[in-house]
This record gives C-alpha cells, sequence and structure tokens, in this order.
C-alpha cells in the first residue's frame, strides 16, 4: 500500500468557514456498459487513440465541494461554451500505464510520483485540488474495471490520463472553483516499432531551439498542464520540416537574480554567457552519459530548477543508478544489466549546456544521449541539429547504449513485477 504524498489535501474551507466536501473514494459509484467494446489486435494500436469502455467523472462545486464521482461507460464530456479551461487553460493532467503483473492482476508504476506532481500542477493554476490518495484509490479501482484492455504482450500497457480542468461557466478572469476531474485509459504499444526480434530502434533526432522556449525561470515548466503543450506545436512542425524529430528545448543561460540587477539599473539584461542550457528534449527529459577520467560514468541531466518537469521516469533512472553504485549488502542495492558492478553510473544532477554536449563530444566523451519518459520509457537520441550542423552521437547495436538499455531493461522488469519493488503497486 502506497502512502498518500505529502501535500496531501483532505478537506477545504470556504470563506465563511463552511467545509466543502473532499474527493471520497468511498463514495463511488459504478455504471458498468452493457455493450463492451470488441479488443484492438495489440499490432493495430496507435498512442492514445484507442478508448476503453469506461471512464471516471468527478465534479468540483465551490460551494458544497466535491460530488460522488463516477464510473460510467465511456461518452463525450458536456461543458458549458464560457468554461474556464475553454478560455484561459486550467487544465493539466497525469500519463501513467498499468501493466500485467506475474499473477495476472495490473500494477502501477510510482503511482505516488504522479499524485504529487498532480497536486503541485493543480495548486499553480488555483484550482481545486484532488485529495491524492483518493485519487488513487480511483484510479485503481478503473483499471481493475478495465483490466481486460491491458495487452500481456511485451512491451505493452495501459496508458491512463487522469485531467483536471477548470469548468467555471463565465468568462471573467478570475480562478475557478468550479472543477471537473476525469479519468481515460488507452491500451498502447512501444513507442517504437521494430521489424523483429534483433533489429532493434532507430534513435530519433532533435532540433536544437534557440529562437522558442519552452519554460523560464518562474513560469510554469515543472507542472504538466496543457498551456505548456499547445505553443509547442509549431516549433515542432518547423522542426519536422527541417528532418528532425523533435525539439531540444534551449532557454539562454540568464540567472533571474542578474536579470533582476540589469533590469533596475534600465539596462537590457545580458546572459553571463553565450551558451544556451537544455530543459527538455521534445516531451522528455534529457539526459547524457559521459565519461570520467577515474574510468567511471557520469549520468547527467539537467536540474529540476523551474524549467524541467520532474519526471516519473527522470527520477527513476537516477534512482536506479544509485542503487548500482551501492554495496551488494545494501538492502537497496541492484547492479544495472550489463554493466559491471565495478563500473559506478554517478547521477549527476546540473545545468549542461548544448555548448558543453558539443565540445565533449568532439573529445569523444559523451557515450550516448537519451530522453526518458512515461510514453518512450527510455528513448536514445542518434544526432541534435544545431546552428546549421549536426551533433552525431555514437551507434551503438539496437540503438540503445549501454546505460539506457541497462535502465530500460531494468524499468521494464519492475513494470510487469519480474523484479520486485516497492515502486510496483497492485490495483486490488
Amino acid at each position: 500500500m502506497v502512502s498518500a504524498p505529502n501535500e496531501r489535501l483532505v478537506e477545504s474551507v470556504d470563506q465563511k468557514g463552511a467545509r466543502r466536501a473532499p474527493l471520497d473514494a468511498t463514495k463511488l459509484e459504478i455504471t458498468l456498459s452493457t455493450a463492451l467494446k470488441e479488443l484492438p489486435k495489440p499490432t493495430e494500436l496507435v498512442f492514445g487513440e484507442t478508448k476503453t469502455d469506461h471512464m471516471l467523472v468527478a465534479e468540483h462545486d465551490p460551494v458544497t465541494g466535491w460530488g460522488s464521482p463516477k464510473i460510467k461507460p465511456y461518452a463525450p464530456l458536456e461543458l458549458d461554451p464560457a468554461s474556464h479551461c475553454l478560455h484561459y487553460s486550467t487544465n493539466l493532467f497525469e500519463g501513467m500505464k498499468a501493466y500485467v503483473g506475474p499473477d495476472g492482476e495490473p500494477l502501477l508504476f510510482r503511482p505516488d510520483l504522479n499524485m504529487t506532481r498532480m497536486t503541485r500542477s493543480a495548486k499553480r493554476l488555483a484550482l481545486p485540488v484532488p485529495d491524492p490518495g483518493a485519487l488513487l484509490a480511483l484510479i485503481k479501482k478503473l483499471v481493475s474495471i478495465e483490466r481486460r484492455w491491458i495487452p500481456t504482450e511485451s512491451g505493452y500497457s495501459l496508458y491512463i490520463r487522469p485531467t483536471l480542468i477548470g469548468t467555471r461557466p463565465t468568462m471573467g478572469v478570475v480562478p475557478s472553483a468550479h472543477a471537473m476531474l476525469f479519468i481515460i485509459v488507452s491500451p498502447t504499444g512501444p513507442f517504437f516499432k521494430t521489424s523483429g526480434p534483433t533489429v532493434g530502434v532507430k534513435p530519433i533526432s532533435l532540433f536544437a531551439a534557440y529562437d522558442f522556449v519552452r519554460s523560464w525561470p518562474g513560469g510554469t515548466g515543472e507542472v504538466k498542464i496543457g498551456g505548456n503543450y499547445a505553443p509547442c506545436f509549431m516549433p515542432q512542425t518547423q522542426a519536422a520540416e527541417k528532418g528532425y524529430q523533435q525539439i531540444l528545448w534551449l532557454l539562454e543561460d540568464v540567472e533571474p537574480k542578474e536579470r533582476d540587477t540589469v533590469a533596475a539599473n534600465g539596462e537590457a539584461p545580458h546572459a553571463k554567457s553565450p551558451e544556451m542550457r537544455i530543459t527538455e528534449a521534445g516531451q522528455m527529459n534529457f539526459f547524457a552519459v559521459m565519461k570520467r577520467e577515474d574510468g567511471d560514468l557520469d549520468l547527467v541531466t539537467p536540474p529540476l530548477d523551474g524549467t524541467v518537469l520532474p519526471g516519473v521516469t527522470r527520477q527513476s533512472c537516477l534512482d536506479l543508478a544509485r542503487f548500482h553504485n551501492l554495496p551488494p549488502e545494501d538492502p537497496l542495492y541492484a547492479c544495472l544489466p550489463g554493466i559491471p558492478a565495478n563500473t559506478r553510473v554517478h547521477p549527476v544532477e546540473r545545468v549542461v549546456t548544448i555548448e558543453e554536449v558539443l565540445g565533449r563530444n568532439k573529445d569523444n566523451a559523451i557515450i550516448e544521449v537519451f530522453g526518458a519518459g512515461t510514453a518512450a520509457v527510455v528513448c536514445p537520441i542518434g544526432r541534435i541539429g544545431y546552428r546549421h550542423s549536426d551533433i552525431c552521437f555514437p551507434v551503438h547495436p539496437g540503438g540503445y547504449g549501454p546505460v539506457s538499455r541497462a535502465l530500460l531493461n531494468a524499468l521494464e522488469d519492475i513494470f510487469v513485477g519480474k523484479t520486485r519493488s516497492e515502486w510496483s503497486v497492485r490495483c486490488d
């Protein structure tokens, strides 16, 4: 059993002291579909396109609080045209996956981290915050009901999308105390399609964007809200026209304190250096594996400075590297598959610039570069286009480098319960 995150909201109180009802999983109402859909062939699944038989909906009223959550047949939502979310982007969501465990029971992966992040996102948008413990209980119930939709093939899962939207039915530019929570699920296959068991994957290409930014200090880069995604579509389309699959998001290296100082002097801000620091790779966290002088490896990723989403897969990669470095007698010790036990993989969270990546790659100090996220899990990166030329990284058999392959294998074994871990949470 996973304990609720620390940022738990048990109840809310209005200005007059009246108590609003918290989200309560014990009040769940279930109406099952009488006409179940036919299951699709796993090989035909496209991410996000297949919807299952049921969904979960709960609404928040500014006076009474959360109403009874309902699991019901999948159907369109009904919203007032003036709904807050349609005008001011008060939309947030999470991305999770369920897998089939060894005993046939559904398993979630580190859902407590998703609940913590969703709480943070709701607070950032000034939306009513669902009780994270109740929300997790509701997710488990929906997944249990839709368990027949979880593919059993390797690399397949049931994607879970908890979503919270502001539904205040007026166009006033104020926070929305009306809200709707809904959860939909969708079976999905591997992020990469392969033509055979030994073919592997082809690393993706990134275009390093310096004319557009995804996030900035003091912004919303650290929360998972809809407003972070739509502005990225146009730059991503331009990158595709140049022959790249995703964007490497950069940010000029100007510290907030320095910017405040020069602004107070009435001068335009100047970067401390011409370098551009890396934030994210598409919708993934960025990782680079670099050689150390002592023969060990650094697993480098940008820090959680407010411009980077605290990804669940990101945190898990860092944790697995830490576990690899522990002494064998430590209960948490787990050697990464294929990485010698005497080779330490140091998890490093620090600023990393595109210029550093370029220079270290020229010096043959970079072993591999990859992205990490819920959808792709671990995604190898083959080249980055930056200022009219490509930075090409080492090529590895099967597409994955030694560390990304080790992390992927370790994670996949935990996903399906092959490796016992407290990160795997049952839905019963």
